[in-house]
């Protein structure tokens, strides 16, 4: 597990921290001092007010007791919490009862680590949000490398990490939970930093990880199948990714508008809006591809060539995005650009190298949409066959996976089926689905089908890709990318596509590692 870092202390009381919540009532002593906010029962500090929230298994007051040796001085639940604590007659902590406790918490967590950005004109803290199906990771590194080319003090969080400053950590989660979010935006005030990218997750907006916070861009990426498991439908999903567009959010919001989806929420968002558009939409932003050049037209007749070492169609799109975020901040055109140009994301259209004319790249697309583009941009500078190792997630929307191997089917010349992560479920019911999917994939004569096998080892999966490679091919192991472990029913074991992957190509070519 990972601790977060803190700000340095201050303490509030629950008289004085509750109003936050809207509405709440105090059970005990009010005028007890609250120093931190904890929702992990396993990271308690003395001080902390512990929020006990229902969970889809176990309601947090099972760990009360825990939270409360560790040195936590008061509980914040809801009603069934707070009669779970009564049952065994009065306790010695103060308990504040609210009707939805994980909707409050964020409002708490800013309070207490003097966390608001964008509340002022005059705040130093500019918060960069991204949303999207695929590219939040990308969008939010390339967002800060034009931050830093303009000279800010700039932080990430997001799926592949943390950094503050130029010290670097590993990630929680996408979007991690209220009170960490915002005991890490309180460190990064401390250091200086004036501008921090965040990943904003779906399940972060419905869950209320973000709340307390304002940004001052807010971006949309674009939307595609995923997440269905949790959200139901793609309205459902779309509602929750616009949440993010509203007054109480965000400052503007800076949105792609080649899909559908993205041209709704720019008709229908409720705060100044932006639009862009790589595929030749109308918008405010355009790119357009002049030779081997790709350059912006902007509003006033700007025009700036952007340079990247991001390969693809989709990476295109991800590096216009930032530069409209950047844009619109004030960052100056060629500062913008010199930040994009610069950028490497891990695990993300990862070139990890090339062996007796073998490219090996590594994505984490694990989408329909982001297969197919992650396939179209090795295809551009491909000479001959694309080859594709993936799996599917375990304990995820089930729905994609037949997609994710149509996807794949459709595009590559090779697919090579194996397990993801596979989580709790049966590992070999997740590959009949994508293969189900890759399978039925038609074509008018076989030798036009894509070939597809299964091998359910991950390893053995990748070695075989690059076994049947020839110069020229691409192998492009997709669905993991920056991770580096395997979650196989409950035990995370060590594994890294890259390491894989090079260690294949190497070993093909007869290079010693």
């Amino acid at each position: 597990m990972t601790s977060v870092p803190r700000p340095t202390p201050r303490t509030i009381t629950l008289a004085e921290l509750c109003p936050a919540t809207g509405g709440f009532t105090i059970i005990g002593d009010s005028s007890v001092l609250v120093s931190g906010l904890e929702l992990d029962s396993r990271e308690v500090k003395s001080g902390d007010l512990f929020a006990a929230l229902p969970g889809h298994i176990t309601h947090g007051s099972s760990f009360v007791d825990s939270a409360t040796a560790a040195g936590a001085v008061a509980v914040l639940t809801d009603d069934a919490g707070a009669k779970s604590l009564a049952v065994n007659g009065p306790v010695n902590f103060p308990i504040v009862v609210v009707n939805s406790p994980r909707q409050a918490i964020g409002a708490l967590a800013a309070r207490v680590y003097q966390v608001s950005p964008g509340a002022s004109a005059d705040d130093p803290l500019r918060l960069f949000g991204v949303t999207g199906t695929n590219g939040k990771t990308t969008v939010t590194y390339l967002v800060e490398a034009g931050l830093r080319a303009a000279g800010r003090m700039t932080g990430v969080i997001g799926t592949v990490g943390v950094r503050i400053g130029e010290e670097s950590m590993s990630a929680i989660r996408t979007t991690p939970e209220a009170p960490p979010l915002h005991a890490l935006l309180g460190v990064m005030r401390e250091r200086g930093v004036q501008d921090v990218a965040i990943e904003v997750s779906s399940h972060a907006l419905m869950e209320g990880r973000v709340n307390g916070l304002r940004f001052s861009i807010a971006a949309f990426t674009n939307l595609s199948q995923d997440h269905l498991d949790y959200h139901g439908t793609m309205e459902s999903y779309f509602m929750a990714k616009a949440n993010l567009f509203t007054p109480l959010r965000a400052d503007m919001g800076v949105i792609g508008v080649d899909t559908p989806w993205g041209a709704r929420l720019a008709a229908e968002a409720n705060i100044p809006v932006v639009t862009w558009s790589s595929q030749g939409a109308v918008a405010d932003w355009n790119l357009n591809i002049v030779g081997a050049r790709t350059l912006v037209n902007g509003p006033g007749g700007e025009v700036q060539e952007l340079q990247s070492r991001l390969p693809g169609a989709f990476n295109r799109a991800n590096n216009l995005c930032a530069y409209v975020m950047l844009r619109s901040a004030g960052i100056a055109p060629d500062q913008a650009a010199a930040g994009l140009a610069s950028v490497s994301v891990p695990g993300r259209m990862q070139i990890i190298g090339k062996f007796a004319g073998i490219t090996g790249v590594v994505d984490y697309a694990h989408t329909s949409d982001a297969i197919a583009g992650a396939i179209a941009s090795v295809r551009e500078n491909c000479g001959g066959a694309v080859i594709v190792v993936l799996g599917a997630g375990g304990d995820r929307d089930r729905q994609k996976r037949h997609e994710m191997g149509e996807s794949a089917a459709l595009l590559a010349d090779h697919v090579i089926v194996t397990d993801d992560n596979p989580r709790s479920e049966d590992p070999a019911l997740i590959r009949a689905a994508v293969m189900e999917g890759a399978r039925s994939v038609t074509a008018p004569s076989q030798d036009q089908l894509a070939a597809v096998v299964e091998i359910a080892d991950r390893r053995a999966a990748i070695f075989h890709a690059v076994s049947i490679a020839r110069s020229g091919d691409y192998v492009l192991v997709l669905g993991k990318g920056h991770e580096q472990g395997q979650e196989v029913a409950g035990v995370i074991i060590p594994f890294d596509d890259r390491d894989e992957l090079s260690e294949a190509l190497q070993e093909h070519s007869g290079v010693e590692s």
